[in-house]
């Protein structure tokens, strides 16, 4: 009997049947874990690049502009024009402006304010307008749905309650005079 039993199991060990079935249900999570965190990825790294683009632009104008500059919801509407990639970008973008001396330099807060659907409206932020030759530090966050929250590396960014993510850009610029 133990020698049919030892037969039987080596006759099993040495077949080659259903060899890359077993391959592919090891091998195809890391797989699948792998391609959509390179998807995730991608697209937070793109949502990202249009928000410093969008908010370069606005700078830029904000920098340049004669007479009066922007207030904080034509800031937002300017950044939200340049910026496509982010969804409902005018409610889920929030602007800090802040006033710096350069001669007697303090570092800003590292804690970025930004939205949160899970929570009630803020009001604006820290938003001073600054005046000729004053460097200001313009920081915009945006909120973005992570696409794959439980996944790779959707599971790995820090989100809010709403399980949504921050995306962070921050311009410093001197305003010319008029």
């Amino acid at each position: 009997m133990m020698h049919l039993a030892k037969t039987r199991f080596t006759r099993f060990v040495r077949k080659e049947d259903g060899h890359a079935s077993l391959e592919f249900a090891i091998m195809f999570p890391i797989f699948f874990v792998v391609m959509l965190s390179a998807i995730e990825l991608g697209m937070m790294t793109l949502r990202s690049a249009y928000l410093e683009r969008a908010l370069d632009i606005a700078v830029r104008e904000v920098r340049l502009s004669t007479g009066n500059p922007p207030d904080h919801a034509e800031l937002i509407q300017m950044i939200c024009d340049e910026s496509s990639m982010i969804p409902d970008c005018e409610t889920n973008l929030k602007l800090e402006m802040i006033q710096v001396n350069p001669r007697a330099w303090s570092t800003i807060s590292d804690t970025v304010t930004c939205t949160n659907r899970a929570e009630e409206v803020d009001p604006v932020t820290t938003f001073v307008a600054g005046s000729e030759n004053e460097l200001m530090i313009l920081r915009a966050c945006a909120k973005i749905e992570v696409l794959y929250p439980n996944i790779g590396f959707g599971n790995l960014v820090q989100k809010d309650d709403a399980g949504d993510a921050a995306l962070v850009a921050m311009s410093a610029f001197v305003q010319e005079p008029q």
